[in-house]
């Protein structure tokens, strides 16, 4: 097999081709991150050198399914998998569908379409039969791999309701545990050489769609190996580690930052369960003695807080990530202790950037990691950009920006939708407020849309959630602007207390009076159980939004906010 490593220019791109760069000075809000030699291979190239080098080490644990492969055993399964789909008629380039939770079958599929020249489709397992339906059109995929239900839903069912009446191009349903899958393995037919070309489209990912349609981000080789080595690199990951990866797989944190940081090191992939249960992930951190852990915050705090915590030894922890979502400080400061990741590391990026853009050093001091997300990672640009365009002074806040190889290819079929998102200097434009320190390391401040605007006064809901948390009877909180007739907006909070705790809306009003700005307080407090989240564990702000303007009768002042 060709070993070739090669170095690109983080900004390489079509308009940056043409030389449309601009000089930064020291004073501007830009940095650039150090060299690395970025890989010139194909997925299943890296994956074979993996192979070679630890045949006999572990490489995925499904504790679930009771799987365990060696290196070469999943070499072995990747190829059957690659056979079965080209057995059913697909050509390089076609688009496969997975509908499912985490499994060693989605492992599989998703290293063998890269085997085949296929291109894998993620498809949210908590899509119901509208968003189905889009992705099914929009995607045109051939092929849809799922598993028919589970304890959250009949997604044979689903597909039924979502395929009624329309017209899609897909041709084959196979269902994971069933017959269906042993016939497409058995009548598998040879995948012939593979791709060569590492800017071949590996990967398609939907976006939210908070607002608007969702969109394919078309992901290459070249971002997802590379992207998955940086983190690798940055964790300081190798054949010796055994990573927990209780994120889900059909998420950029999983399929990238999990299996491609694994197969670019050689370190073991442990699965605890389909979806995240702390119970279950506390279980494979000891059994397993994994060296690290992923999730985001919420996980984190599920697992800290679970009743069985303390019985767990977890001291083989090293290091891990948190991300995928603003990282509460105390939070952060529980995991380094309680969980033994000395190493803990944060990261921010987006599925647009393959995904990861910042990132701490597993040597930064503690206030460090807990108080940024880091700075730019190798080969790649950040900077801060103004309202008006311009490259914003250090330490001002404005919108992130991001250039360099892990930038997506762009969104599927959708070219007007590519130009906004990135600009004609390749720079990807990622919707968040941040600000950067004179040390180079970047501060996450909010979202663009989720600003609070309070009678002209700019308020960012995560400034108030980190004061928040400082309370001590607070576990969780969410803040959010809700319409106001007089004022445009006001503050609205959404609380989890400690297990054990009671609290009520004048305490915390009164622990926020003389230490924030007054117009900072929360007008509107909600004590909760749990929050409306993603099947990632993000928490969906516009509908806590909606709760509350139905809940204070608001829909008048909503209505005069969109006029």
């Amino acid at each position: 097999m060709t070993s070739l490593w090669c170095w690109l220019p983080a900004w390489r791109s079509a308009g940056q081709a043409k030389g449309l760069h601009h000089k930064h000075t020291a004073m501007d809000s830009y940095a650039r991150g150090p060299k690395f030699d970025l890989a010139c291979k194909t997925t299943h190239q890296v994956l074979c050198e993996t192979a070679a080098k630890f045949p006999d080490r572990d490489a995925l644990v499904v504790r679930h399914q009771d799987v365990r492969l060696r290196w070469t055993g999943l070499v072995e399964q990747v190829e059957r998998a690659a056979r079965g789909l080209i057995g059913l008629g697909l050509e390089p380039g076609d688009r496969v569908g997975v509908w499912a939770t985490n499994c060693a079958e989605w492992i599989y599929l998703q290293l063998g379409c890269a085997r085949a020249g296929l291109v894998q489709v993620n498809v949210n397992p908590a899509y119901r039969a509208h968003e189905l339906r889009y992705v099914l059109k929009k995607s045109g995929m051939k092929v849809l791999v799922l598993r028919a239900c589970d304890a959250r839903a009949d997604y044979k069912s689903v597909l039924q309701e979502a395929s009624c009446g329309q017209d899609t191009a897909l041709r084959h349903v196979i269902c994971l545990g069933d017959e269906s899958w042993d016939r497409m393995i058995a009548g598998g037919r040879d995948a012939g050489p593979g791709p060569t070309d590492c800017e071949d489209v590996i990967n398609i990912q939907y976006t939210s769609g908070t607002t608007g349609s969702p969109k394919g981000v078309l992901l290459t080789h070249h971002n997802l190996v590379n992207n998955g080595r940086i983190m690798a690199n940055g964790m300081r990951i190798s054949e010796q580690d055994r990573i927990c990866i209780a994120v889900p797989l059909y998420h950029c944190f999983g399929c990238v930052i999990g299996t491609m940081a694994s197969i670019t090191t050689g370190a073991a992939m442990v699965f605890p369960a389909p979806t995240f249960d702390p119970l279950a992930t506390l279980q494979a951190i000891e059994k397993e003695r994994a060296t690290a852990i992923y999730g985001v915050p919420t996980m984190f705090i599920a697992e800290l807080q679970h009743p069985e915590f303390s019985r767990f030894d977890l001291t083989s922890l090293r290091t891990g990530l948190m991300a995928g979502a603003p990282c509460p400080i105390e939070i952060m400061k529980r995991v380094v202790e309680d969980m033994h990741c000395a190493q803990m590391t944060i990261a921010y990026g987006q599925t647009e950037s393959s995904p990861g853009i910042t990132m701490v050093d597993v040597e930064d001091p503690l206030d460090r990691r807990v108080s940024t997300v880091g700075r730019a990672c190798p080969e790649t640009e950040v900077k801060i950009v103004t309202v008006d365009g311009s490259t914003a002074p250090v330490g001002e806040q404005g919108e992130l920006c991001a250039r360099g190889y892990m930038v997506m290819k762009g969104y599927d079929q959708d070219p007007e939708a590519t130009d906004r998102a990135i600009d004609s200097e390749g720079w990807l434009h990622t919707g968040d407020l941040a600000a950067m320190r004179p040390d180079g390391y970047f501060r996450i401040t909010g979202r663009l849309k989720d600003m609070i605007i309070r009678g002209g006064e700019n308020i960012y809901p995560r400034e108030v959630e980190e004061f928040l948390y400082a309370h001590p009877k607070i576990s969780d909180v969410q803040v959010v602007g809700v319409p106001d007739e007089k004022l445009g907006e006001t503050v609205a909070a959404w609380i989890r207390l400690k297990s054990g705790e009671n609290a009520t809306e004048d305490e915390i009003r009164e622990f926020c009076r003389g230490r924030i700005a007054h117009l900072k307080i929360p007008q509107h407090i909600r004590f909760v159980e749990s929050f409306p989240m993603t099947v990632t564990g993000k928490v969906q702000k516009y509908v806590i939004r909606q709760m509350e303007i139905e809940r204070l009768g608001l829909e008048k002042a909503a209505q005069i906010e969109t006029a």
